[in-house]
């Protein structure tokens, strides 16, 4: 079987190399062309620095039916997006956190407790919620960077339209309820 994209052939016979020298050189080029990090070095760097220092987040008590508060996401999702306003809070590090339910249009439900770093455009998930209303630990508790997408459209909508509207953090809790409450912000920034 022939493999027209095999980079030692060619049509019409073997390929053949450059002397070792320039061969060499080529490559060097090349290496130092494209970082090995494969992304912006400098905007994680710049992220890590706006990051504040974590201390461990106490979980909030599991969200109650009476303090969950719908925000809209997109006319296309049947899903329905709320946020326990009792959970809801803008911590001394200036990072948003919150319960976050999801319900989707059979009924299903996933609770989670996340953060929100409005100054890195960058969201954490601390815990999921179990069916017994409990938490656990979430496996993949990193700091992720919020991308406007399909499938989490729902943490661009908070980003930019209700948590961090312009990139800039709100104030308080209560400010954070009322944006939620009356539809969120209508000036919108890019996670």
């Amino acid at each position: 079987m022939k493999y027209p994209l095999c980079p030692l052939t060619r049509k019409g016979g073997p390929l053949r190399l450059p002397p070792s020298g320039t061969l060499a050189r080529w490559l060097l080029v090349v290496v130092l062309a494209f970082p090995a990090s494969g992304g912006s070095v400098g905007a994680d760097a710049d992220a890590e620095q706006k990051r504040p220092q974590e201390v461990e987040v106490p979980w909030p008590a599991f969200p109650q039916p009476e303090n969950l508060t719908p925000f809209v996401v997109s006319a296309t999702t049947e899903n329905t997006f709320m946020i326990d306003g009792a959970s809801l809070s803008v911590g001394g590090d200036r990072v948003v956190r919150y319960t976050l339910v999801i319900i989707s249009s059979s009924g299903a439900q996933n609770v989670s407790y996340e953060a929100m770093n409005c100054l890195t455009g960058e969201r954490r998930l601390y815990a999921l919620g179990r069916a017994d209303k409990t938490w656990s630990k979430a496996r993949n508790d990193q700091w992720e960077k919020i991308r406007e997408n399909t499938l989490n459209r729902h943490h661009a909508a908070l980003f930019s339209e209700y948590f961090c509207p312009l990139g800039i953090p709100t104030q308080t809790a209560d400010d954070l309820r009322q944006s939620l409450r009356s539809g969120g912000a209508r000036v919108t920034s890019r996670p």
